[in-house]
Parts: structure tokens; C-alpha cells; sequence
């Protein structure tokens, strides 16, 4: 019989609620900041005469910012700590919002937009670095995914926010305020929350892991009893869990993630595969077909973007659902479960697209019951990623790797679910273009190896200490009897 898992004593209380918020702030910032262009496209393509490569570029350069900064936030965290780390973010994004509303010609807005995806990589890896390291065992999943809910709700709110400019001021172009047209505006508001995550990150205490790691283990057993509500006694033991793991003379590198072969360590492949098939089942392009899907069962423009609008609500009601099931059902039933349902939902859009037919401007056109069907399976598509692979693979990312090297192998996975996202809306287009029912085939593929990952080699973390997490990997055939040494199998 495997040995009980051991739990943690502390306490979901308000304080530590308060600041897995304040943390997830950092999450809104990451969707208000990569949505906001959509409003302000067509003006940017006609005020500065751009052809579709420059305008290509300027979407495109926020993914390459965001796949550096996230590359190097971990490492930055374990150097400065976590709420300097959020600072950092913070300061990007309220500099970037600037420069993007004032920008004046193609390079000078890739450059705002570069660096606006460099603060949207540390907000992707500090975020539930930070948020897995204060929060109770018993309650971590769920603080961890107010993360995804932030991003889901930073969308919305940019979606929002153009739309009130652009109307107040009769179009995206069509009028100025103070000067500016409305969608130099729609950047500028950004400064709004950027200026509220700042001043939190100057507010919230260090991570007591962090401080454990930096030989300050009074200061970490202080921020323990004040945010978990626990005894002196638990905090002492709790932190000595930690020091045990933490013992080093140095930060760690991101050469700690290889083993004597020079080769990234078991744990680190995995996280790594979680990460990219997060991005590679195709949840953007369901969400770019989103509007022409309505469309294409016979609803109008103006209805079918409304409709689109509230897609985006029900995005935010099962990323609820999953904030309410992660730390009941677990993670791994959680990941199981969505894969599943992405996977039957991808299969059904691939063959309602194989009977559509192509207009002359190249929307597809859906005729007879398959219609509806290949809506509705997109849309269950959506609500399968949104309760699982949306919020749980941040969660996992935040808490499946040893403490000594959690925050620079985030980093790395992180880095992987940018280039990810990448080359899936680099390659989108050839792949419709050759078969648009091939393309959701593909990502039907990549929601098949997303099951096979997590049932062969995720194991359960629902309720363990962070210091219980090790390098190794054994082949999972247990769910919750697996030893507390073992926390991938």
C-alpha cells in the first residue's frame, strides 16, 4: 500500500484570495494587451499605408516579445523576486500602452508592440509562479486558474473598451479626442490597469519560497502565518520542507533543466508538451472562425459578431466551472475529460468543413444539418478547452516542478506555448488553404496526443506540497495512489 500524501495545514483565507488576485491582474493585462489591436487594425492599415506584411508584422511581433519575456522571466524572478518581477511587467506594459497610442510609423509601432508581448511573457510565467507558491495546497488549482479567468476577462474588457472608443468618437478614425483619434485611445487606455498591477506589485509580500531560497526563513515563516492563517509551528515546519529542497549556493540556470546527458530533464518534456499542445489543438483559429461559422448557418453580420460577443461570455461561465471542479476532480481527470471533448468536437468540425462549399471571397458555406452541427461542435470545442486545457495547464505549470528550478523551467514551457501559438497561426493559413477540413483534422490530431500525454505521463498534484514535486518520471498507472515522491508518472 503506497504511503498517504502529506497536505498542507494552511488556510484558503482572505488575504491570500486578495493576492492571488492582485497576481492575476498581471493575467488581464496578458489578454487586454494582445486583443486591444483588434479594434485598432484597420485604421493602423490605412494611417500608415500598410500592405499585409506590414500589418502582419505588427501582429506577429507581440508573439516573438511574448515568447522572450517569458523566456526570461523565471530567470529574472529568481534573481529580483516575484513582486519586483510583477513591477518590471507593470512598468512594460504602461510604457508600451504610451508608445503604441503615440507611435508614428510601422517600425515604431512593431517596436511598442514587441515590447507590449515582452511584459505579456512575464505576465504568462509570473502569474502562476507566484500564485502556486502562496496559495494552501487544498485550494491552489483553484487560485492558480484565476489566471486563465483574468486572460478570458482581459479580452473581453479590450473588446469592450474599442468598441465604447470607437462608437463615442464615431469610428476607429473618424473623430479625435485631446488630439488623438480613437484608436491611438484604445492603446492609450491600457495605462489604466498597467498602473493598478504596478502599484499591487509594490504592495504584495515576496514569495516564502523565494525567501527561504534567499536564507530569509523568519521573513518566509511571517508571510506564511499572516497569508495561510497557520500556527509558528506549522510555518517552521513548512519552511524547512522548503529549505530541504532549496539547498543551493546559487539561482538556478536553465541548465539545471538538463540531466548528466545534457538532456532536458523527463518533468521538463512534459511540461514542455503540455504547453505546446495547449496552443496547437487550435483553440485560436476556432475562436478566428467564430463570426463566418454564425454566418454561415444564416445569421447576418451584425447578428453573427453579436452572437460572437457572447461566445466570449460563455468562454468566461466555463472557465468558472473549471475554477469550481480543479481542485475536486484534479487536474489529470480535468485535462482527460477536456481532451476527450476537444477531440470528438475537432473530428465533427473536420468533417462538417469536408462538405461545405467555398464563396468567391473564400468564407465557407455550410448547407443542410451540418450547419448547425459543425457549430455546435465548435462551440463545444470551446467550452471542452475552456474547463480544462485553458485553466489547467497553468496550474500544472506552476506547481509540477521541483522549487529550485520552478521558476526558470516555467519559463521554457512558456517559451514553448508562444512558439507554439506561432507556428499555428503561421501555418493556418497554407493549411486552409489546402484543405480546411484537413486543418481541423490536424488539430483533432494534436487533441489525440494531448489525451495520450496526460494519461501515460501526468500524474495527479491536486492537494500536494510543492515540495514534494521531483525530476523523475515513471509511466502513470495509478491516480491517487501514486507515492508523494512521484509527482509525474
Amino acid at each position: 500500500m503506497s504511503p498517504p500524501r502529506p497536505t498542507e495545514s494552511g488556510r484558503l483565507t482572505r488575504r491570500v484570495a486578495t493576492m492571488a488576485v492582485a497576481a492575476a491582474i498581471g493575467g488581464f493585462l496578458f489578454g487586454f494587451d494582445t486583443a486591444v489591436i483588434n479594434g485598432a487594425v484597420d485604421a493602423i492599415e490605412s494611417n500608415f499605408s500598410l500592405d499585409s506584411i506590414g500589418l502582419g508584422t505588427i501582429v506577429a511581433v507581440t508573439l516573438l516579445g511574448a515568447t522572450l519575456g517569458s523566456f526570461s522571466a523565471g530567470w529574472i524572478a529568481d534573481r529580483i523576486g516575484r513582486p519586483r518581477t510583477m513591477a518590471v511587467a507593470g512598468a512594460v506594459f504602461l510604457v508600451a500602452a504610451i508608445g503604441s497610442g503615440l507611435a508614428q510609423g510601422l517600425w515604431d509601432l512593431a517596436i511598442w508592440r514587441l515590447l507590449t508581448g515582452y511584459g505579456v511573457g512575464f505576465a504568462t510565467v509570473i502569474g502562476p509562479l507566484y500564485i502556486s507558491e502562496i496559495a494552501p495546497a487544498n485550494v491552489r488549482g483553484r487560485l492558480a486558474s484565476l489566471q486563465q479567468m483574468a486572460i478570458v476577462l482581459g479580452i473581453f474588457t479590450a473588446l469592450l473598451s474599442d468598441s465604447s472608443i470607437a462608437l463615442a468618437l464615431e469610428g476607429a478614425d473618424a473623430r479625435t479626442f485631446l488630439g488623438l483619434p480613437a484608436w491611438r485611445w484604445m492603446f492609450i487606455v491600457g495605462i489604466v490597469p498597467a498602473l493598478i498591477y504596478l502599484v499591487i506589485a509594490v504592495t504584495v509580500p515576496e514569495s516564502p519560497r523565494f525567501l527561504v531560497a534567499r536564507g530569509r526563513a523568519a521573513e518566509a515563516r511571517d508571510v506564511l502565518r499572516r497569508l495561510q492563517g497557520i500556527t509558528d509551528e506549522e510555518a517552521t515546519t513548512l519552511t524547512n520542507r522548503m529549505a530541504a529542497t532549496l539547498r543551493s549556493d546559487r539561482s538556478a540556470r536553465f541548465r539545471d533543466l538538463l540531466d548528466r546527458r545534457r538532456v532536458l530533464l523527463p518533468v521538463i518534456w512534459v511540461g514542455i508538451g503540455l504547453a505546446a499542445l495547449q496552443a496547437l489543438v487550435g483553440v485560436d483559429v476556432i475562436f478566428y472562425y467564430s463570426t463566418s461559422l454564425w454566418q454561415s448557418v444564416g445569421f447576418d453580420e451584425s447578428a453573427a459578431f453579436a452572437l460572437s460577443v457572447l461566445s466570449s461570455f460563455v468562454n468566461v461561465a466555463a472557465t468558472v466551472v473549471a475554477i469550481l471542479l480543479i481542485d475536486r476532480v484534479g487536474r489529470r481527470r480535468l485535462l482527460l475529460a477536456g481532451s476527450t471533448g476537444m477531440f470528438a468536437s475537432l473530428v465533427t468540425v473536420a468533417v462538417g468543413f469536408s462538405t461545405a462549399t467555398v464563396t468567391p471571397d473564400g468564407e465557407p458555406t455550410l448547407s443542410g444539418v451540418w450547419g448547425p452541427v459543425t457549430l455546435i461542435g465548435a462551440n463545444v470545442f470551446v467550452v471542452a478547452f475552456a474547463v480544462s486545457w485553458g485553466p489547467a495547464v497553468w496550474v500544472l505549470l506552476g506547481e509540477m516542478f521541483p522549487n529550485r528550478i520552478r521558476g526558470v523551467a516555467l519559463s521554457a514551457c512558456a517559451a514553448a506555448n508562444w512558439l507554439a501559438g506561432v507556428l499555428l497561426n503561421f501555418s493556418f493559413p497554407s493549411l486552409r488553404d489546402v484543405s480546411l477540413a484537413g486543418s481541423y483534422a490536424v488539430y483533432a490530431f494534436m487533441a489525440l496526443l494531448s489525451w495520450l500525454l496526460v494519461f501515460f505521463f501526468v500524474s495527479e498534484t491536486k492537494g500536494r506540497p510543492l515540495e514534494d514535486m521531483e525530476e523523475n518520471t515513471t509511466p502513470a498507472t495509478q491516480e491517487n495512489t501514486t507515492p508523494a515522491t512521484a509527482p509525474l508518472k
